[in-house]
């Protein structure tokens, strides 16, 4: 029998213990924690080197938009590890909820159900992680095509100097190895929240596979057996519902922070990073850096806000389906059950960051919109 966590989430641990960020190993030696704590502070670093240098241009919109739309997201990452270090006791309880024995597939059409559903987010999100990569490998060849003096790749407070050979390729070196392990840890938190939401979509359509498989009673044999097996699969959906709700408000209670400041961040990333494209040279390097990254940066939004629509969408179709199950031919204790499940179904599950905006479709439509507004006004001051 498959194991969900691996099938859900064996990329983002793959990825994560390699970087020193997943859940510790107990009893861990002084050397793991010290690596922890190495690339956790390279992060840091990265974004207090930005604010400083922030801070000594300010009152240059030039100047700043150029630093703010990667600030922006350095902040947006150290919130988004730093949550998923605190939270790590919440974490291992979902990696256990995961393979719980309520959520266990019982025939290959319910694990098919599952490799379906984790087959389509580990798309989404591999797209985005190589996506991101090709970012910051045109990051790495803005300073060779763009810049005829020796420049870092990013505008921001470094203690080394560009003018001494040594420390460029200190300076540089730290830059782009930090952006690029930015990237990888963006794509590991992100596949544990978003894959944990579809998980949740894929225990639905189970149990709309066993609600569609109760069984037609045959009234003139009158058997008991069936009744009470369709009665007893009836209440086992039950539980599984109320289990897929636990679920679900448990990732939500983890992650709803970094969730609100991501739809928060990419208001400021798109408008800042729009900027930074009408003043550039379309011919550079830069532009097209710049024209990628807010790409990878849209299509992170989508698949945030499509993870939240999915998981609505497909507990709003649970109620139908109860009402299409074969319902009529059971009992009268069937039939009362079925009632009660039927109201609580008809509350779809939701998906909100700082449980208050609710992740949809239109959710990122809005953001979109906003973000253009931003623009519109920062582009006139300009």
């Amino acid at each position: 029998m498959i194991s969900s966590e691996d099938l859900f989430l064996n990329r983002a641990k793959f990825v994560m213990k390699h970087l020193g960020v997943w859940i510790p190993v107990e009893n861990g030696s002084i050397l793991d924690r010290a690596y922890r704590a190495f690339m956790m502070t390279l992060q840091y670093l990265f974004l207090i080197f930005q604010m400083i240098y922030i801070v000594q241009v300010w009152g240059d919109l030039d100047a700043v938009s150029q630093a703010s739309y990667l600030l922006f997201t350095q902040a947006c990452l150290c919130l988004k590890v730093t949550i998923f270090q605190i939270n790590i006791a919440m974490l291992k309880e979902l990696l256990q909820f995961m393979d719980a024995e309520v959520f266990k597939p019982d025939n290959e059409v319910h694990e098919n159900i599952l490799k379906l559903q984790a087959a389509r987010i580990k798309r989404l999100l591999l797209a985005f992680m190589v996506s991101s990569q090709i970012t910051c490998g045109l990051w790495a060849m803005k300073p060779l095509f763009d810049d005829a003096d020796r420049k870092f790749p990013f505008d921001m407070w470094m203690p080394v100097s560009p003018e001494k050979a040594v420390q460029y390729y200190i300076g540089y070196a730290f830059q782009l190895g930090t952006i690029c392990i930015s990237a990888y840890m963006y794509f590991g938190v992100d596949s544990v929240v978003f894959s944990s939401v579809i998980f949740g979509c894929a225990q639905i359509d189970i149990i709309k596979e066993k609600l569609m498989s109760i069984t037609t009673v045959d009234r003139k044999q009158g058997t008991k057996e069936a009744l009470a097996q369709n009665y007893n699969k009836l209440v086992d959906c039950i539980k599984h519902h109320q289990a897929i709700v636990t679920f679900t408000e448990l990732v939500e209670n983890a992650y709803h922070p970094y969730l609100l400041f991501q739809l928060v961040g990419s208001v400021g990333i798109i408008c800042m990073s729009a900027l930074r494209i009408l003043v550039v040279d379309w011919r550079s390097m830069q532009f097209f850096s710049i024209l990628t990254y807010v790409s990878v940066m849209i299509s992170q939004l989508f698949v945030c806000c499509w993870c939240g629509h999915e998981l609505t969408a497909t507990s709003e179709d649970l109620h139908t389906v109860l009402y299409k199950c074969i319902w009529y031919e059971q009992d009268v204790k069937f039939k009362r059950e079925l009632c009660f499940a039927m109201m609580r179904i008809s509350r779809p599950l939701v998906l909100r960051a700082g449980h208050y905006i609710i992740l949809s479709r239109q959710t990122f439509v809005a953001i979109l919109r906003m973000s253009y507004s931003y623009f519109a006004v920062l582009n006139q001051t300009t």
